[in-house]
């Protein structure tokens, strides 16, 4: 896949692979319901399982620990409430990375007083000295912690297994967004540690509108399911299952867990060679998160004293897709919530652009955002410093 445009924005959504295309082409030729019996049910199950297979592979669990949802939006919703239950009892207070996505903080079932927003430092990393004071707080209560393997907007990587052995400690819950990490860097669950993981399949090669709630760790259960009739998916999410969508994610899982590792470092040397460019053209430019880990595909910065709205629309007459953040809350004129957490003012954080690559990217596209990047800066009558190519 590739054409006269550059994309440049998979945190919002990575192009279908190929192969996932092709099997849900066969998954919509397969005219089974899957509770059926007969053996056209019988085949369309055997798809729903073959998935829930891939997607057990990528993050190295039991197949019977995934239940497929509609995304990662969905997923959050589904495990973040009080009625999550263990023997242990249910929970009572919900902690929240103060980076989090939206689908965590509109999406929780926790009273507002039982909720606490844990800060980041100013790389946009969690504060794991914070956490630990706000367990210590809330000690002999049962806690959740919602926080995401890596963030979409500054692909910053959480440490998610240090703040796992912290809640664990206190005899509490740990739920990972790791929507943006899966298909980008390591996502077995027993790096993690965390008791849940949501994944989406639109940010690594599949389609929109299908994802996963996984629960790699078998102490914890919802009550009831969100979706309540005929029983599938462990009686979490009834109704007849998205086949083709589900075919998808598994074959998006599968590609992601065979390609990932090898992709690393290309796309590492290319979000290198775009910071290059950025800094070169604009020397007071800010690339947020720089000294912390990031996932290898993502950029994040500002250009002071400009719209990034503008500059996007720039970018964008000159054949350039990219972001102004967040995808589910790009078109808000408000500054990031996760830069705001970071420290950084409203003014700087007007101006921030995000870079994303993925398994379509190719040398020519970081050769076309340099040059697209100089005209729509001179177009803003921005002075740019020769620069050699």
């Amino acid at each position: 896949m590739h054409s006269s445009r550059i994309y440049l924005d998979h945190n919002a959504t990575s192009p279908v692979h190929p192969s996932v295309r092709a099997a849900m082409t066969r998954a919509l030729d397969c005219i089974g319901n899957p509770s059926s019996i007969h053996a056209e049910g019988r085949a369309a199950r055997a798809l729903v399982e073959q998935a829930r297979l891939e997607v057990a592979g990528l993050v190295d669990c039991a197949a019977e620990d995934v239940v497929f949802t509609s995304g990662g939006t969905e997923a959050l919703n589904m495990i973040l409430g009080p009625e999550v239950f263990s023997a242990e009892g249910p929970v009572e207070i919900l902690l929240i990375a103060a980076g989090e996505h939206a689908a965590v903080f509109e999406g929780h079932r926790f009273p507002a007083a039982q909720t606490e927003i844990v800060p980041l430092d100013a790389e946009g990393c969690v504060d794991l000295g914070a956490l630990a004071d706000a367990l210590a707080r809330h000690a002999g209560r049962r806690i959740m912690l919602a926080i995401q393997a890596a963030n979409n907007e500054t692909g910053v990587i959480q440490p998610v297994a240090e703040a796992a052995a912290l809640v664990h400690a206190r005899g509490g819950i740990v739920v990972c967004d790791a929507v943006q990490a899966a298909g980008k860097i390591d996502c077995r669950a027993s790096g993690f540690g965390a008791d849940a993981l949501a994944i989406s399949a639109h940010k690594f090669g599949g389609p929109k509108g299908v994802g996963a709630l996984i629960f790699p760790s078998r102490t914890y259960h919802l009550r009831q399911g969100v979706v309540r009739g005929g029983g599938q998916e462990r009686g979490l999410r009834s109704g007849t299952e998205n086949l083709p969508g589900i075919a998808g994610l598994g074959a998006a899982a599968t590609f992601a867990a065979d390609h990932w590792r090898g992709a690393v470092d290309r796309l590492t040397a290319w979000r290198d060679a775009i910071e290059e460019i950025i800094l070169a053209r604009v020397p007071d430019a800010i690339v947020f998160g720089r000294g912390a880990r990031r996932l290898p595909n993502t950029v994040d910065f500002a250009v002071p004293g400009t719209e990034a709205q503008i500059l996007l629309m720039n970018l964008d007459l000159g054949g350039v897709a990219l972001s102004t953040g967040s995808a589910c809350s790009s078109g808000k004129v408000k500054p990031s919530h996760v830069l705001s957490a970071m420290g950084v003012t409203p003014e700087i954080a007007k101006s921030a652009l995000r870079i994303s690559l993925g398994w379509t990217t190719r040398d020519e596209d970081i050769e076309g955002f340099e040059r697209v990047f100089t005209q729509a800066l001179r177009t803003m009558r921005r002075t740019v410093p020769d620069v050699a190519a």
